[in-house]
């Protein structure tokens, strides 16, 4: 039900902004020095399994969140996500083998597995149906303003202080992002106390059909990204930048910079427009990154990617919401997160299976990346071509 007295900004949703950034920071800090990490345990063959590991698992999660959001509530599985990663920050310096490495990596992805699933219903509950696409554009500033920072922060951290403490520093952003959720007032109506029969898991639990178009665009927008975060750090260090955080800076601000304006684009005239917009501008900043060979050239081809994310990423949220029941919200977020997840899962697979630590395939690799935007694109025009003649829910066309 739409509560259009509920403005976008207030103290709940800001509250909400501030976790989801402390907790996007506390998990993408780590990210640019993992493969280093990795190689210095004598993992080097691994590093596809950095990303892979982290999202399988955070895939796996996603119908468990989605139904839990839906039963026992939105704050309590926001909470869970915050503290898997505030653990996880404390395991890496004592599981210091690969094996053990690889563990928590596995152990790690349930983070994002419930986290964002709850938030996004959370800001569905607050924010009237009109507005959607303004505010997941809002709260993805947020999420990805902790993208920008965490890279930048572990980097600096990492120079100064050892590996250690970057581990601890992203326990401290995960601690604050919990007790921010803790006096968060829960948006869920009906909820249930938890019970174990909570988390059996039928069929009809793991995807909602009428959220699968958007699925389909964010798997095919998703593997470039999952190619990027294997490739990126390797690249950034062969290039002569010393600082491998730099292209998720440049990335993550050129993103905030358009997420706004491309939310409340959306709301407007349309989220299939945008998303196709989306993916050109996507096909574009992967063939600019895979001619790059030089810092100019890095930094030209992540403001490019980060401008295509931030086209996307707010459409396509708001898109899955639009084609979903608003009981089966938190389902609907999981299918398209599960997609998600397994876009970036399959994406740093393949990165890693084809790099294989050969610095010299990365361009070709970053090419071949290109395909799924275009892909994504045929798809988002056949959809489109098919539901003109009767419109998109709620008119978003």
């Amino acid at each position: 039900m739409d509560r259009p007295s509920h403005p976008i900004y207030n103290v709940p949703f800001g509250l909400l902004c501030l976790s989801s950034l402390l907790f996007s920071a506390s998990f993408n800090m780590l990210i640019p020095e993992l493969p280093a990490y990795l190689s210095s345990l004598g993992g080097a063959e691994y590093k596809g399994l950095i990303i892979a590991l982290f999202t399988l698992t955070a895939g796996f999660s996603r119908p468990f969140s989605g139904k839990l959001t839906d039963t026992i509530g939105r704050v309590p599985v926001m909470a869970v996500g915050s503290i898997v990663c505030f653990i996880c920050g404390f395991l890496y310096p004592v599981l210091n083998t690969v094996a053990g490495f690889l563990f928590i990596r596995l152990v790690h992805g349930f983070s994002t597995g419930f986290k964002p699933t709850a938030t996004a219903a959370y800001v569905a509950d607050i924010v009237p149906s009109q507005r959607w696409g303004e505010a997941l554009g809002i709260h993805g500033l947020a999420f990805s303003t902790g993208m920008a920072i965490g890279p930048a922060i572990g980097s600096t951290i990492v120079l100064r202080y050892g590996i250690n403490a970057l581990f601890y520093s992203s326990s401290v952003f995960a601690l604050l992002s919990i007790l921010i959720l803790v006096n968060m007032k829960e948006t869920k109506q009906d909820k249930q106390s938890f019970m174990a029969s909570h988390l059996n898991i039928s069929r009809q639990d793991i995807l909602d059909p009428r959220a699968l178009p958007a699925g389909i665009v964010t798997l095919l927008t998703y593997v470039p990204y999952g190619v990027v975060l294997t490739l990126i750090p390797d690249w950034s260090g062969h290039i002569g930048v010393r600082n491998k955080g730099l292209f998720f800076v440049v990335f993550t601000l050129a993103s905030l910079l358009v997420r706004f304006v491309a939310g409340r684009l959306s709301d407007k005239k349309g989220r299939v427009a945008v998303i196709i917009a989306g993916t050109i501008a996507l096909g574009i900043s992967l063939l600019l990154l895979a001619w790059s060979s030089s810092t100019a050239g890095l930094i030209i081809g992540s403001l490019a990617y980060g401008v295509a994310s931030g086209i996307l990423s707010p459409a396509i949220n708001a898109w899955t919401i639009d084609l979903s029941l608003p009981e089966q919200r938190g389902r609907a977020m999981a299918t398209m997160y599960i997609s998600l997840e397994a876009g970036i899962g399959l994406g740093a697979l393949l990165a890693g299976w084809f790099f294989a630590d050969h610095i010299e395939r990365i361009p070709s690799i970053l090419l071949g990346a290109s395909v799924f935007a275009l892909l994504g694109l045929v798809y988002v025009l056949a959809w489109r071509h098919r539901h003109k003649p009767a419109g998109e829910v709620n008119a978003k066309n």
